[in-house]
C-alpha cells in the first residue's frame, strides 16, 4: 500500500483530507485505529454538510468520489494492517 492517498488532480478537501492521510501514515498500530476513526468521522462530518446543500450536489461530485476513494483506502487500512474482515467477500 502507498504511503499517498490518491485523490482527483487539483483536490483540495482539507476538512477530511488530512485526517485520511493521517492515517495512511500512522506507522504505530496503537494509534492506527484512533486515526481511522478521527478520518471516519471527518468523511461523515463532511458528507452530512454536502447533504444540506442539496442545490449545490452536482458541483461537488469530485469531493464526493473522493470521498468514497478515501472510505475505501480506510476499509483497505482496516482489512490489512488492523486485521478486520473483508466484508466484501461473498
Amino acid at each position: 500500500m502507498t504511503n499517498e492517498a490518491s485523490y482527483p488532480p487539483g483536490s483540495s478537501f482539507a476538512s477530511w483530507q488530512s485526517e485520511v492521510q493521517a492515517a495512511v501514515d500512522e506507522a504505530q498500530s496503537e494509534k492506527l485505529l484512533e486515526r481511522v476513526h478521527a478520518a471516519e468521522i471527518a468523511i461523515f462530518n463532511r458528507l452530512q454538510e454536502l447533504a444540506k446543500d442539496a442545490k449545490a450536489a452536482s458541483s461537488h461530485l469530485d469531493e464526493r468520489e473522493a470521498l468514497a476513494t478515501a472510505l475505501e483506502i480506510l476499509r483497505v487500512i482496516k482489512r490489512d494492517r488492523l486485521g478486520f474482515p473483508d466484508w466484501t467477500k461473498k
